[in-house]
């Protein structure tokens, strides 16, 4: 089950069906994802973690971050000062679109 599908489709305030509609897939499917123990593959996690901009694993039950709840400095094997943890939230905040112009710049910056 997808454990916080439904508490983040109840936020945006849409119905399984809207979301289905949005996500490609059907309406039951979106049923069976929120209230059976019916997993939806990858691909589809990663569309619903895209449209809800929130991580799979949030989706999943793996992590208690929403968005940017969480204190990034406790959430990786760095040590993030607040300037970092900001960038880093911000950047989360990005479409796909604008992160990878993000990361190109970057990759300009390191390898050049």
């Amino acid at each position: 089950m997808v454990k916080n599908l439904r508490t983040l489709r109840n936020k945006k305030g849409i119905s399984q069906q809207k979301l289905a509609d949005i996500i490609g897939i059907s309406q039951q499917s979106i049923n069976k994802y929120e209230n059976h123990k019916i997993e939806p593959d990858i691909h589809t996690l990663i569309k619903f973690a895209d449209y809800f901009e929130t991580s799979v694993d949030y989706l999943i039950g793996r992590s208690a971050c929403e968005k940017d709840q969480c204190d990034l400095t406790k959430m990786s094997k760095y040590e993030l000062n607040q300037e970092e943890a900001n960038i880093i939230s911000n950047y989360r905040k990005l479409s796909n679109r604008q992160k990878e112009s993000i990361t190109l710049i970057i990759n300009n910056y390191i390898y050049k």
